[in-house]
């Protein structure tokens, strides 16, 4: 399906046979030896071909391979004001940015042509949003009162268990979804993350409890190979469903919007932290490939400690 695209982008766009040539083998080194999510190839490569319509239009012409290496940084510049023009956000235009600086680089690295003005190019910046998390007290309502909702009592295990794996170990609910019974040891979990890269997480006793419950009372017969969580038809878990049986629950606990799966993520984070986690151990658990990811969790935590001393001592008021 990706390659259908980058074609019908590439006949769609001046590009000489050569550009499109290096589109396609850069787009297959992303998706084969850096192995980049589908969404993320798929980004970029509407975000590469929305330069080279820019460039057309800015130089006129076909665009060559070539011609690629005299890009100014006048040039790079006049591509990302053009988007803001157009109503892009900041982190529209860091994103894309990031998709032509991926080509450009590995363009570099593979010899093909050097163009250092693309280094040189600022990114756009963009707002840090801080996640929000929900209380103790709240996540585990929320786990508790799971089962409850559907009206099959094996559906609403499946549910206990998904929340409470979700805030027990973490999980983006993508890598929950696409767990597979074999993934569970004794005590352990083996995750895949972003970019197809596996870490190993500690499950708590109550995480293996009530997994181990949802499956006893499932149904379906699912074997090592088979997703760990499934519908009402055996089939894998779509990531609608759980989204909408925790907003049922967020509902009936009176729960702002910003109550997701994700949040549950999010609450493991920064409840780790306000126990003593350190960010090193805290940064594997989440599976973070950067440091600075998992430092946005401190800024919530003193957020927290602000309101609290606010909230609590008399001078404050």
């Amino acid at each position: 399906m990706l390659y259908a695209k980058c074609q019908m982008l590439s006949s769609l766009l001046p590009l000489s046979p050569d550009l499109q040539a290096t589109v396609q083998q850069w787009r297959e080194w992303l998706a084969q030896e850096r192995r980049a999510a589908a969404h993320t190839v798929s980004a970029y490569e509407t975000d590469l071909a929305g330069f080279f319509k820019f460039l057309s239009a800015y130089r006129g012409g076909s665009i060559k391979l070539a011609a690629l290496a005299d890009v100014s940084l006048t040039d790079f510049r006049a591509w990302l004001a053009h988007l803001a023009g157009e109503g892009a956000q900041a982190s529209s235009r860091a994103r894309a940015l990031a998709g032509l600086r991926s080509f450009f680089r590995w363009l570099d690295r593979t010899g093909r042509l050097h163009n250092p003005a693309i280094d040189l190019l600022r990114a756009p910046k963009t707002p840090k949003r801080l996640p929000r998390p929900v209380s103790e007290a709240e996540a585990l309502d929320l786990v508790a009162m799971a089962k409850d909702e559907p009206q099959e009592d094996w559906v609403g295990l499946r549910d206990q268990a998904l929340f409470t794996l979700l805030y027990g170990a973490g999980l983006r609910i993508s890598e929950a979804l696409a767990l597979r019974v074999r993934d569970f040891g004794k005590g352990r979990l083996v995750v895949t993350g972003k970019g197809s890269k596996q870490r190993s997480v500690p499950l708590l006793p109550i995480i293996e409890e009530s997994v181990a419950t949802y499956l006893k009372a499932c149904p379906f017969s699912l074997s090592s190979q088979k997703q760990v969580f499934v519908g009402v038809r055996g089939e894998v878990l779509n990531a609608g469903v759980a989204q909408r049986a925790l907003r049922r629950v967020r509902r009936d606990l009176g729960l702002p919007d910003s109550v997701t799966p994700h949040a549950l993520r999010h609450s493991f984070a920064t409840h780790l932290l306000a126990s003593g986690a350190d960010l090193r151990s805290l940064q594997e658990l989440l599976g973070h490939s950067s440091l600075s990811t998992t430092q946005l969790y401190t800024k919530i935590e003193s957020i927290q400690l602000a309101q609290t001393y606010r909230a609590a001592h008399p001078r404050a008021k």
